[in-house]
């Protein structure tokens, strides 16, 4: 009997298990933990369990080729909502017109803009933009430049700095924002291109980076004196990232709009909210058609920007 009982125990346990699993939604993050856009997804995810009816949202990170990996991987999932992805829209507005294959993805709903930062890590003799310019021109081989990847915003920004300014930059390519974050403290390479978080501000403020430039309509509050890439020079690089939640393309149209809908009240929650800000970062809200026109119209001015740069 206790035998029997003991086998039933562990069938119900089992059982349990995998009820758990199926009434389970997961995202797939297109970037290493450590990142702003990793901290954004995971506390998103925190709060939409609840919205969407299930008892858990696990996270799983899948870094790699600027978020083309995650939204690859989303592509081969059942669309069924059960498996979403967070990451940038690069992937689908950027990477096509370097011939990356667009994966086959529904957008669902934006959730931040985020502004780029240009800094200097110790490797480089400037205090700022101008000096950098100079240390660039004078510098056999040019300048080690990290970026989260070919086909990214910060790549596209390398580019148009280089173009612009006709300096030598030597691309060094990572899968995502915390390993080169370090490498960057470390000195091993030059400039790095990344989102402004709250981690890279609070490094610039101490002295352990250097802010050169940022991405962004005007200067922001958490760096006032730092200028944008517009006031020096270089306006094709004065860019920021979307970033958002995509299902397998084919998702049933009710099922995206009941995701979008838990979505948008996240975003309306002070608290998400006041990180997101604080963070300097932008909600960006709307439905599924909005995300959508936000992808097209980054890619049609993507592909302006990368029909220049090939034709110079």
């Amino acid at each position: 009997m206790t035998r029997r009982r003991t086998l039933l125990a562990a069938a119900c346990a089992a059982a349990a298990v995998r009820v758990r699993a199926a009434d389970a939604v997961h995202i797939l993050v297109a970037y290493p933990p450590g990142g702003i856009s990793d901290r954004v997804a995971r506390l998103l995810a925190l709060q939409l369990g609840p919205l969407l009816g299930v008892e858990a949202v696990v996270v799983e990170n899948r870094p790699g080729a600027g978020g083309s990996v995650a939204l690859q991987a989303l592509s081969r999932v059942p669309a069924d909502g059960r498996t979403l992805a967070f990451s940038a829209i690069s992937p689908l507005a950027l990477s096509p017109h370097f011939g990356s294959l667009a994966p086959r993805v529904a957008p669902v709903s934006g959730v931040m803009h985020t502004p780029l930062l240009l800094v200097g890590t110790p490797a480089l003799a400037a205090d700022n933009f101008a000096q950098m310019v100079r240390v660039a021109r004078a510098q056999a081989g040019g300048l080690r430049w990290a970026t989260s990847g070919i086909a990214t915003i910060g790549h596209l920004a390398l580019e148009q700095v280089r173009l612009a300014l006709g300096l030598d930059m030597v691309h060094v390519p990572y899968a995502g924002g915390g390993p080169q974050l370090q490498d960057a403290l470390a000195g091993r390479f030059e400039l790095l291109s990344t989102n402004l978080a709250p981690l890279q501000i609070e490094y610039v403020r101490s002295g352990r980076l250097t802010a050169l430039a940022v991405g962004a309509s005007s200067r922001v509050p958490q760096l006032p004196s730092v200028p944008t890439f517009t006031e020096v020079g270089c306006p094709g690089a004065n860019l920021s990232s979307l970033f958002g939640l995509f299902a397998p393309e084919g998702t049933p149209a009710g099922e995206v709009a009941r995701i979008n809908a838990a979505c948008a009240a996240v975003l309306a929650q002070p608290e998400f909210r006041h990180e997101l800000l604080a963070s300097g970062n932008l909600p960006a809200t709307g439905s599924p058609a909005d995300f959508t026109h936000a992808i097209a119209q980054q890619s049609a001015a993507n592909a302006r920007l990368v029909a220049a740069m090939r034709k110079r």
